[in-house]
């Protein structure tokens, strides 16, 4: 006789594992992301804790010029502006926030070279942070 899959009224299945990984804010992340609108802000958290269990938003895209170091974008219009939450899911296990803005360029959809810039300085401090430097 197969066993029921057993799961409570809030949505609880106590047949599955409760793994999350950790997540961790690079540099003024978090406080950056806090800053932004509180819809964007839902968005975003629903986004990074959908990656904590190891699953992907509906929006969260590779982001260009990253190749295998799984760097994951979540754009959101919000209000006639677009905001963007960068982060990486392929460090240790571990769910790294790199960057949340607000792209202000109004030149295409391209993410502007200092954002870039940035996220790659603050990649390699995420690594860093892995291999325990």
């Amino acid at each position: 006789m197969k066993k029921s899959c057993e799961i409570d009224p809030n949505g609880y299945n106590p047949s599955m594992s409760d793994t999350i990984k950790d997540l961790r804010w690079v540099s003024s992340s978090k406080k950056d992301l806090l800053a932004l609108p509180d819809d964007v802000v839902d968005l975003f958290g629903f986004a990074l804790h959908l990656a904590q269990t190891g699953k992907k938003h509906s929006q969260a895209k590779p982001l260009k010029g990253f190749g295998g170091a799984g760097v994951l974008e979540v754009v959101e219009d919000h209000l006639g502006d677009t905001f963007r939450a960068v982060y990486t899911v392929k460090i240790a296990g571990i769910v790294y926030v790199l960057h949340c803005f607000q792209k202000k360029s109004k030149h295409g959809i391209e993410t502007p070279k200092h954002d870039i810039d940035l996220i790659k300085d603050r990649l390699k401090i995420a690594v860093a942070d892995a291999q325990g430097e």
